[in-house]
């Protein structure tokens, strides 16, 4: 596996910040406004950078962030953001699979943020952390931003991000108790608003895509755990066995315990 070198590799915040290369970047950065604003070089002009845009810059390029010349909606000024400097054939080698706009808006996603927090605390270790972990956590990192990116089409819309950020939420807490009330709140939006974005965007409403993916955990459960029907129901987020069976027996068209059995019996021919 070809090595990814990171060499910083944080959340910054600040009020106010000046980073600047003119001369060109000795490494490449990999950038995620996460709160407030700041203005970035993209294109040869300074852009205004909002929560949600990632910015990719390579070696050689020049580069000029700006922290605390402009006001957030709220009035408040400063800038919190993910990122990451880092060099190695790994980092050279993903560069060159895809051509990638230098600033791209991306939903919000839980576990990017995840990834990106567990890459900053390896590297944190005394030594920078194991080689081998790093470069792992960075590839990880890396493959997902590539479908954020590629999920919110360079015509991006509000409804595209409002939806790809309600399904994120879903599939975060899909085993929770969930209500629309809560898909809608995370998204800032109504209820009907929340409803209607979804259904636009996918072609499927909130609750049909919960209930298939609860349905697609309890059917991993049945065929690889040893817990009893009610268990699964519980760990899988649809309450009840009864629930579990009627909504498993229209999905699939034959029960849970009588998919186990079938299951189990491929399993051993």
């Amino acid at each position: 596996m070809k090595k990814i070198e990171v060499q910083l590799c944080d959340y910054s915040r600040h009020l106010e910040f000046r980073q600047s290369y003119p001369a060109g970047l000795d490494t490449y950065i990999v950038r995620l406004q996460a709160e407030g604003v700041s203005r970035a070089l993209v294109g040869g002009e300074l852009r205004e950078i909002v929560p949600g845009d990632l910015l990719l810059f390579k070696p050689g390029e020049p580069y000029e962030l700006r922290i605390g010349e402009t006001e957030t909606p709220a009035g408040a000024k400063g800038s919190g953001d993910y990122f990451i400097m880092c060099l190695g054939e790994g980092m050279d080698e993903w560069w060159e699979q895809r051509r990638r706009p230098t600033k791209s808006r991306i939903a919000e996603d839980g576990r990017i943020n995840a990834i990106w927090q567990q890459l900053i605390l390896e590297h944190r270790r005394l030594g920078g952390g194991d080689p081998e972990l790093i470069t792992l956590l960075a590839r990880t990192l890396l493959a997902m931003l590539d479908r954020a990116i590629a999920e919110v089409p360079e015509a991006r819309s509000a409804v595209a991000l409002h939806a790809l950020r309600m399904r994120s939420f879903i599939e975060n807490h899909s085993t929770e108790e969930l209500k629309l009330e809560d898909v809608a709140r995370d998204a800032q939006l109504s209820v009907s608003r929340a409803v209607h974005l979804f259904k636009e965007h996918f072609g499927i409403s909130i609750i049909a895509y919960l209930q298939q993916i609860r349905l697609a955990h309890a059917m991993n459960l049945l065929a690889y755990s040893q817990l009893s029907l009610e268990q699964i129901a519980a760990e899988s987020g649809l309450g009840s066995y009864a629930y579990l069976h009627r909504l498993f027996r229209a999905r699939y068209g034959l029960s849970p315990g009588a998919y186990r059995k079938k299951h189990r019996a491929a399993s051993h021919e």
